[in-house]
């Protein structure tokens, strides 16, 4: 199997080298923080003291990091080590228009570079759940398909790079106004004197069922805000769309609500909870 390059062991992070892993990839990786780096020898790969170090040692580098800045700085810090045979995988949410010029700079020095957003959280990564959106030339895209089966169930190649990064922004305006909707919901079926519990089992069972329902009902009913996905990631990814609807023109007002929701849920200190502590932005 392939020795394959993980930069970033966070929570997609690790939930990557354990589907890599477990297909039997070898995983050598690294993370700024020592504590990651430990978690991810214990659970069967290689930790290395540096990013240009895990350059070196493997064709296939996979990037999953908090955004494009710290992708451009990351490969500012291995391009001596990069070289036409290495293939780099993006799966950060990232600035569409950050990731293309980062294209067209490695497509100069004959470096294939993809952007392959997921849908899912960490936790639908590790069950094999999530799907793979991917931008890209077509032979870099064939060339890592048996890669990104370990990613999630599909894989969507939906065009060049950056395609990829589009079609993620696309994805998390719906999924996360589901997410605001079932919590407000939820907000006005307490205020009703309604058992949430029940309102949300009675939701699922009609026309207003969304897998949201499924995925963080149950986790905004006990409060338990353990994060699968951090809110502070999806406001971030928020202002992205918001930022690229606004290049197109397009006005986005329920985007524009939901992005008050969550600096809302934020400044209640709810930016490193799971996204479903929007329901927090919600408190009287």
């Amino acid at each position: 199997m392939a020795r394959v390059g993980l930069i970033g062991v966070g929570l997609l992070g690790t939930a990557l080298a354990e589907r890599l892993l477990a297909a039997g990839h070898v995983v050598v990786g690294f993370d700024l923080d020592a504590a990651r780096r430990q978690a991810l020898v214990a659970a069967g790969g290689i930790a290395l003291e540096s990013a240009a170090r895990v350059a070196e040692q493997c064709d296939t580098l996979v990037f999953s990091l908090p955004n494009s800045s710290i992708v451009a700085q990351v490969v500012a810090s291995i391009k001596a080590e990069l070289r036409s045979r290495h293939l780099l995988v993006d799966t950060t949410t990232g600035d569409p228009q950050a990731v293309e010029s980062l294209a067209a700079q490695l497509a100069s020095c004959d470096i294939d570079y993809i952007d392959a957003t997921i849908l899912g959280s960490s936790q639908l990564v590790r069950d094999g759940q999530a799907i793979v959106m991917v931008g890209g030339e077509d032979e870099a895209v064939g060339t890592c398909r048996e890669l990104l089966a370990c990613f999630g169930r599909e894989a969507f190649h939906v065009g060049p790079t950056g395609a990829g990064s589009r079609m993620k922004l696309v994805v998390n305006l719906v999924l996360g106004l589901h997410r605001a909707v079932l919590a407000e919901g939820l907000t006005l079926a307490k205020a009703l004197d309604l058992d949430p519990a029940s309102a949300l089992a009675i939701l699922k069972a009609g026309a207003a069922y969304s897998a949201v329902m499924d995925t963080k009902g149950e986790k905004m009913l006990t409060g338990d805000f353990a994060p699968q996905a951090r809110l502070s990631q999806h406001l971030k990814d928020v202002r992205l769309l918001l930022a690229a609807a606004e290049r197109s023109a397009t006005s986005l007002p329920l985007s524009e609500s939901h992005r008050i929701l969550l600096e809302r849920a934020e400044a209640a200190g709810y930016g490193e909870a799971d996204n479903s502590a929007i329901l927090r932005a919600f408190d009287s």
